[in-house]
Parts: structure tokens; C-alpha cells; sequence
């Protein structure tokens, strides 16, 4: 029998394939090392410019400790094949986090978003106030769209209004708006919020009363600035439908400090007199539009306002009030609740 005889070995091939091989992995891991998180220690907040280029944001993450490098950046979002969809913006990111991840969320435009909350019955300058205290307006140029330029936001229900104020229609919640929104598009939001809460339910109640829009959101103001306590508003509702109906001036001190643009803890006789289409002791009817943001509760009581017999109401110390069918009443009351 002939013996077996061994081929030579394969030495080139098996060096060049543990060649291969060992590029490979360290391609990997210098992938890794480019592409991983930097490392430990606190959150950063990061704002991108409009405009800034893939590089750009790369240097500015560098710089900020996030990620080793422009290229680290550049190379997550070409290997996601959205280099040039990166959106500026203010982010926080975390040093754990990855390149990887960090442009997913550049892409997406997963910017920091910052909590203010309206509450009921603020007036427009008073959510311009807590708008650009949280740095999320520009305060005289919120004011100047809210107060002289609403019917310009591309709301078709906007157009029927007559006033190009805006007071009374930004919806009192608890936003999150990220920073570099224009003010057109804040006030687009809370517009929205509105027309939301405000459906067709609520204005078909309304119209059964006869009232527009904006004749309901006035008197929704006028009850969200009078009423402290939740189980009054329907009723004061009804006390200001009551003196409508019977061509009574309305005489609500909300109308007055509105007027005066301040707030004061007790209305004066001096007060009374300040002359302003929305001083309701002066002028018969309605203000020509609304004092404040009404809540939906308060809109709610202006649409379905409770049968009540009462014409008069005055504040008692504990907030609540105290009602009234005659004058002689009422002014008994006013006797005993403000000496």
C-alpha cells in the first residue's frame, strides 16, 4: 500500500484569512470606540443652532464631553443615512448615551421640552409674563401678535371674531414647548387647545342661548374672574344673564380691575369711575370682549348657566357668595360682608 502523503501547508491563505480577520475586528472595534458613549457624569444641555452642519454639532457634542469627536457624529448619522435631516434645537444628552443614539435623537428632533402651566383666568399679558420668564418668548413680540395680530394665524374661526385681540382664547393648561419655537407657533398651540376644549357640544349650547363665540367666551371670563369656589360659577352665570335680560348694568369689579390693568385686592368709588368701554358700572351690556382665559368649567357655566331667581351677588370673607333677588337684600348684605 502506497503511504499518504500530506500536501504542503496552506500558510498564505491561512494568514491572509487571520488578516482579514484581524482587520476586521479591529475596525470593529475602533467602530466602537468611535461610535460608543463617552463615558459617566452629569447631563448636558446642548442647543443647536439652525443651519449647523453635521460637523458643526459634531464639535459642539465634543466639546460638551459627548462624544470623541466631529467624526463620531458624522459617521452615526451617515451609517442612519440622515446626515442632513440633523434639526436644530435645545437637547440634553447624557455622556452614557452613544453617538449612535444621539443622532437618532438629533434626527428625530427630540428636543428638551419645558413645562409652564397657564391657569385659569390669566389674562394675555399675564401669559406673556410666565411665557418669557421659562425663556420661551419674546415677550413684546408675543404681545404685539396676541393683542394687535390674531386673526393673521391662519385660523378660519379666528376670522369670524370682531377683534383682533386674542384675550380669552388661549387656552388655560400645562404646556411642554421646547425653546426656538416662534411666537406664532406658541400661540398656534394654544389656539389649537381652544378649539379643542371648545367642541360642538359646547357651541351648539351656545347658539341655543343666542350667543356667538365671543359673546360666550365674555361671559366665561367675567364668571372665571368672580367665582372662587367650583359650585358658583353656573350661578353667577345665571345672575349675569338675569341682568342682561332686564337691561341692568352688570357692575362685576372684574371688568373694572380689567380696565385699570392691575389688580387690587377692593374696587374703589374711584375706580368705578375710570372710563373704559369694559367698565361694566358705566356701560350697559356686555365688555366688547373678554377679561381673561376661561377654563372649561367656566365655559361650561356660560353655555349652561343654572335657573336662578337672583340679580345681586356680594363676596363674604370665606370667598364664597352670598345672592340676592332685590336690591334691599343685596344691600343688607353688603352691610354685614364689607362694613
Amino acid at each position: 500500500m502506497a503511504a499518504h502523503r500530506e500536501g504542503p501547508p496552506r500558510t498564505p491563505w491561512l494568514r491572509a484569512t487571520a488578516a482579514g480577520a484581524g482587520a476586521v475586528l479591529l475596525a470593529a472595534g475602533v467602530g466602537w470606540w468611535l461610535l460608543g458613549p463617552v463615558g459617566g457624569g452629569e447631563a448636558r444641555v446642548v442647543v443647536v443652532p439652525p443651519g449647523a452642519s453635521a460637523w458643526a454639532i459634531g464639535r459642539q457634542l465634543r466639546d460638551a464631553g459627548l462624544v470623541r469627536g466631529p467624526a463620531s457624529l458624522v459617521a452615526a448619522a451617515a451609517l442612519q443615512r440622515r446626515l442632513g435631516r440633523l434639526q436644530p434645537g435645545e437637547y440634553v444628552f447624557h455622556p452614557s448615551q452613544s453617538a449612535w443614539e444621539i443622532a437618532g435623537r438629533l434626527a428625530r428632533g427630540a428636543v428638551r421640552l419645558h413645562r409652564v402651566t397657564v391657569p385659569e383666568g390669566y389674562t394675555v399679558r399675564q401669559i406673556a409674563d410666565a411665557l418669557a420668564a421659562a425663556g420661551l418668548v419674546d415677550r413684546a413680540r408675543f404681545l404685539d401678535l396676541a393683542l394687535h395680530r390674531g386673526r393673521t394665524l391662519g385660523r378660519p374661526w379666528l376670522e369670524t371674531l370682531p377683534t383682533d385681540s386674542l384675550e380669552g382664547y388661549l387656552f388655560p393648561d400645562t404646556y411642554h414647548l421646547p425653546r426656538g419655537l416662534r411666537e406664532e407657533a406658541v400661540l398656534g398651540v394654544m389656539l389649537d387647545r381652544f378649539e379643542a376644549a371648545v367642541g360642538e357640544a359646547l357651541r351648539a349650547a351656545a347658539a341655543a342661548r343666542g350667543l356667538s363665540l365671543h359673546e360666550l367666551v365674555t361671559v366665561a371670563s367675567m364668571v372665571e374672574r368672580e367665582a372662587q369656589v367650583p359650585d358658583e360659577r353656573p350661578v353667577i352665570a345665571g345672575v349675569i344673564y338675569n341682568r342682561l335680560a332686564r337691561g341692568m348694568r352688570l357692575e362685576i369689579d372684574a371688568t373694572v380691575l380689567y380696565a385699570l390693568g392691575q389688580h387690587k385686592p377692593v374696587v374703589t368709588a374711584a375706580d368705578l369711575a375710570v372710563d373704559s368701554p369694559y367698565n361694566t358700572y358705566r356701560r350697559a351690556g356686555l365688555p366688547p370682549g373678554p377679561i381673561a382665559s376661561p377654563g372649561l368649567a367656566a365655559l361650561e357655566a356660560a353655555a349652561r348657566p343654572a335657573a336662578v331667581p337672583y340679580l345681586y351677588y356680594v363676596r363674604r370673607p370665606d370667598g364664597r357668595h352670598h345672592f340676592s333677588r332685590t336690591l334691599a337684600e343685596h344691600l343688607d348684605a353688603v352691610r354685614r360682608y364689607r362694613p
